[in-house]
């Protein structure tokens, strides 16, 4: 017997491994734009033994993402919400990332923030990208990203056609947003006596990951793993793992906090070990 729901947002390579980890014991809800991606993953999960409903989700359309919280309620008390959706820099115009990555996480924030059960936890899955970003953007544009309310948020000047010059932009935006909004949203997830965090991770080994790689940026991101500590991409099941443990009794005291999983290529970057571009 289930007991509550699980619900996974986005079903790439980290969505399911997230779902194999967190839905034994659940009834995993998961949800994706693509419904050839979301059926043959569901398909997989179904033969493994685990219990499944899938629900299609447009994370940039409100109605889209409400509609999905609501559903999840109809499941059981939601124990667990984890937004792994996104677009990367190869895949997407600026507009695009902006309404996924940026917007696409305020919403459901906001929604399953406001069903969660009590005792409850929530993983967003931001990146490096966002960390790298911090510090170099005015406290000001950080502030409005974390507290503008999310039908407003697009709208803002520093998003506006012309301000950000191209999707890598975009993404070090959005990633950022994304975890200064976590640590905004914590206060009222606590309301519900739930809690929220993100995660960044690094080069990880995905489909999405691939195509970062064998794009423009590819060369570069090889000499920052190559670099770092670990000396490795990442897996899925890397950054299962440490949204496990955000999501786990074992983190009671951990809400509103970034977690980056990288091998440790921020570190080698900030150390001067990778020779970053400077234009």
């Amino acid at each position: 017997m289930a007991y509550g729901a699980v619900v996974v947002i986005g079903v790439g390579g980290m969505g399911e491994a997230i779902a194999r980890r967190q839905g034994p014991g659940h009834h995993l809800l998961i949800a994706d734009f693509n419904t050839d991606t979301l059926e043959k993953v569901a398909a997989g999960l179904r033969d493994d033994g685990f219990e499944v409903t899938t629900q299609q989700v447009d994370v940039s359309d409100a109605a889209s993402v409400q509609a999905l919280a609501d559903a999840s309620t109809e499941l059981g008390h939601v124990r667990q919400v984890i937004h792994t959706a996104g677009l990367s820099p190869v895949q997407a115009s600026v507009d695009a990332i902006l309404k996924v990555d940026l917007l696409g996480v305020a919403l459901t924030l906001d929604a399953f923030g406001r069903v969660v059960a009590r005792g409850g936890a929530g993983v967003v899955i931001a990146s490096m990208a966002g960390t790298m970003a911090q510090g170099r953007f005015p406290a000001e544009m950080e502030s409005a990203l974390a507290l503008t309310p999310a039908d407003q948020l697009l709208g803002l000047p520093f998003l506006q056609p012309g301000a950000v010059p191209d999707p890598g932009a975009a993404y070090g935006i959005a990633k950022r947003g994304n975890q200064v909004r976590v640590e905004a949203a914590s206060l009222t997830w606590a309301a519900r006596g739930a809690r929220v965090n993100s995660v960044s991770p690094g080069v990880i080994s995905t489909a999405m990951g691939q195509q970062e790689l064998a794009g423009a940026s590819g060369a570069l991101m090889r000499t920052m793993v190559e670099s770092s500590a670990t000396k490795r991409l990442g897996t899925p099941s890397d950054i299962a793992a440490a949204a496990a443990f955000l999501l786990s009794p074992e983190a009671s005291f951990v809400t509103g906090t970034d977690l980056l999983v990288d091998g440790g290529v921020v570190a080698a970057i900030r150390s001067g070990a990778v020779p970053m571009p400077t234009g």
